[in-house]
């Protein structure tokens, strides 16, 4: 019996590995031609960037996906449009990464959920409205400003004393990529993000009420805002924007004349929300401070364009004005 068994071929394990190596390649040889492909309108993605030089350009980055960025474009943009600094920002992120991976789930530990892992039964809310993320966001900035000089803390710290968490020390691990997207969505950073340009129409007044819902309408919070429907804004030149698939729909925000680095700030939060949220939105272009993202376009990246009227961009309806952000969706 025994020898019969040793003298079978021995199997080719070296020749198998091989085999699995190029196997294992090739998906990643495909996977990013899809990313590639179309100018950007390949399989989605997000890349966050801190620029990290003063002239050379340099920057570390962080990659995630459309879900995790949307969430935590809407985590940074609440703290913007509360007036929090970037500290405030960076908890919050780090705070999710932990618990959630940035996913708004709607399973836990006992009753735990969403962004942040509340619970219901320890009075952060009711299930539905701690699985809204602009609510689990908010919450959890008013929790953290009651703790004392908490921008002074270490973030385990911080984030503890707002999370009572079983395992304090694991926040910390996330702190540099919080960074980076505290940067992309609030500071001197960027969003890109690519993928295909969205196959159905957007809905204006949906991007409309989550915009308004997050930084307030003129008149009724702290963050004066105006906002507008496309063809309804009375503004010379933008009733007929034409995008490649036809007619778009738009939504235009100006913050308030003479705002500062404020108003600035919360433009860009603005930009990058609507960026990070384009997928589930049917946003197709993002105009903002003479640039454009354009779905599947450029690899998801910002593209230098004129002002309105400027002969640079020739004049393109689309550019935006100082201090506009303006977002299309296809009709």
């Amino acid at each position: 019996m025994s020898e019969n068994r040793d003298s079978r071929p021995r199997r080719r394990r070296p020749l198998r590995a091989a085999v699995g190596l190029l196997v294992l390649l090739a998906v990643i040889g495909y996977f990013a031609v899809q990313r590639a492909s179309n100018g950007g309108g390949g399989a989605p993605y997000c890349t966050a960037r801190m620029y990290t030089g003063d002239y050379d350009g340099s920057s570390v980055s962080y990659e995630i996906s459309p879900e995790q960025a949307a969430n935590a474009a809407t985590i940074a943009a609440v703290g913007v449009a509360k007036g929090l600094p970037d500290r405030a920002v960076t908890i919050a992120l780090a705070t999710a990464m932990q618990e959630s991976a940035l996913r708004n789930l709607d399973h836990g530990d006992r009753d735990s959920l969403g962004l942040f892992q509340q619970r219901p039964s320890m009075g952060w809310g009711t299930p539905d409205q701690i699985r809204d993320p602009v609510y689990s966001a908010g919450i959890f900035y008013d929790h953290l400003v009651d703790v004392p000089g908490y921008s002074r803390l270490p973030l385990t710290v911080a984030a503890q004393k707002v999370q009572r968490s079983g395992f304090p020390q694991a926040y910390a691990k996330h702190e540099p990529d919080a960074t980076v997207l505290t940067a992309a969505f609030g500071g001197d950073g960027t969003l890109e993000c690519g993928g295909p340009e969205p196959t159905g129409p957007g809905d204006p007044a949906k991007v409309r009420s989550e915009m308004v819902r997050i930084f307030g309408e003129d008149g009724t919070h702290t963050i004066p805002l105006q906002t507008g429907l496309g063809g309804q804004t009375g503004q010379a030149g933008r009733d007929s924007v034409v995008g490649k698939n036809g007619p778009e729909a738009e939504v235009t925000l100006v913050e308030k004349a003479n705002g500062g680095e404020p108003a600035m700030r919360r433009s860009r939060a603005m930009a990058y929300w609507a960026v990070a949220n384009a997928k589930e939105l049917g946003i197709s272009r993002v105009s903002f401070s003479l640039r454009a993202w354009i779905a599947g376009q450029a690899r998801g990246q910002w593209q230098q364009k004129g002002g309105t009227g400027a002969k640079d961009g020739d004049g393109d309806p689309h550019n935006a004005s100082p201090g506009e952000v303006r977002i299309f969706m296809a009709r």
